[in-house]
């Protein structure tokens, strides 16, 4: 009876959206890890675990933020440009004196002010998803440059250390800040992805957004949250840049784009909407920090890191892409025997 209820449960397990895809690149990564710590005893050093974790932790919040998006069916390219108008606004912000934690409040609005627009955009004026936040995207960088006269900002100050230690440097039970933020934010994105109705709505707009039209579900209201979603994880992006480097940079989150997508698709969301789980989306940011971080203790250039990664996230839309259509010739053969 117990073997029953066991197998039950890892059936139920499997059946989950993405699960498989999860629990193969899991394997791969486990393999990454022995691979690179056999190469150089030093990867396995607690001092580089702990930085490499950090290093990690924006790119699951990025990551998660691109997964609510793709799983509506839809993309969002603003996502570096947003981090770096998050930086340039909180480090413009304080160097002019204001308080850190105002300056804080204000670039999370800003950003979520891009979120809304994108997600009306979409869904309300139906411009297809890569034209509007490519929009927003040019938009955004511009307001990164602009707010500081398009100067990189002077130091943020002795006034912000408070500041740095909650985004960066500080630590809590022997793991910095950086890596609880992360965590904490995934998993409330993670329950209300899981279980609740607004992620179910999600699901079904990516899924079948006609059949969700037709049942009911708030189509433009639904885009619309994901997008926010998008805009917080961010922000709180671009909030951890000015803690790290203690200014503001005009080119900050340049190429996040790239890494929010890799961390997603890696895990196991699909490009093509209604498809993933956010666990999957811890394991693809994983993927990336241990390629990036496992090949710089090999001596590989970032070149050929970057080569290395983009063909992963290609490789990985192309199986989604074969496992979708194979899905669907079974499911057509299915219907006509019956």
């Amino acid at each position: 009876m117990e073997s029953n209820n066991s197998s039950k449960r890892f059936k139920r397990i499997f059946s989950k959206r993405g699960m498989g895809q999860v629990i193969t690149v899991s394997i791969g990564l486990i393999m990454l890890i022995i691979v690179f710590g056999f190469l150089n005893p030093n990867f396995f050093s607690y001092r580089n675990i702990s930085n490499l974790l950090r290093q990690i932790a924006p790119i699951i919040l990025i990551g998660v933020g691109q997964s609510y998006v793709l799983i509506t069916g839809n993309i969002d390219l603003s996502i570096g440009s947003v981090v770096g108008m998050s930086c340039m606004i909180s480090a413009t912000l304080m160097t002019k004196g204001m308080n850190p934690w105002l300056a804080v409040c204000i670039s999370y609005i800003s950003s979520i002010f891009i979120g809304i627009l994108n997600g009306k955009l979409i869904s309300k004026a139906k411009l297809p998803a890569f034209i509007a936040t490519l929009g927003t995207m040019t938009i955004a960088r511009g307001i990164a440059q602009i707010v500081n006269n398009n100067y990189n900002t002077d130091s943020i100050g002795a006034k912000a250390e408070g500041f740095r230690n909650f985004f960066y440097y500080g630590k809590t039970l022997g793991l910095y800040n950086t890596i609880w933020i992360a965590l904490v934010m995934w998993l409330v994105f993670n329950f209300i992805l899981s279980r609740t109705r607004t992620g179910r709505h999600i699901y079904a707009v990516g899924s079948n957004i006609n059949a969700a039209n037709l049942s009911g579900v708030n189509i433009s209201s639904t885009i619309t949250k994901a997008y926010l979603v998008s805009a917080v994880c961010s922000a709180t992006v671009g909030l951890i840049i000015t803690a790290t480097s203690g200014m503001g940079t005009m080119d900050a989150g340049n190429g996040y784009e790239l890494y929010a997508v890799a961390s997603s698709v890696i895990g196991g969301v699909s490009t093509l909407g209604g498809q993933g789980i956010l666990l999957g989306t811890i394991v693809g940011a994983s993927i990336w920090g241990v390629l990036q971080n496992g090949l710089q203790f090999a001596g590989a250039p970032v070149a050929i890191r970057n080569i290395v990664i983009g063909i992963i996230v290609i490789i990985s839309v192309l199986l989604d892409i074969v496992v979708r259509a194979n899905k669907n010739v079974t499911k057509s053969k299915s219907k006509g025997k019956s």
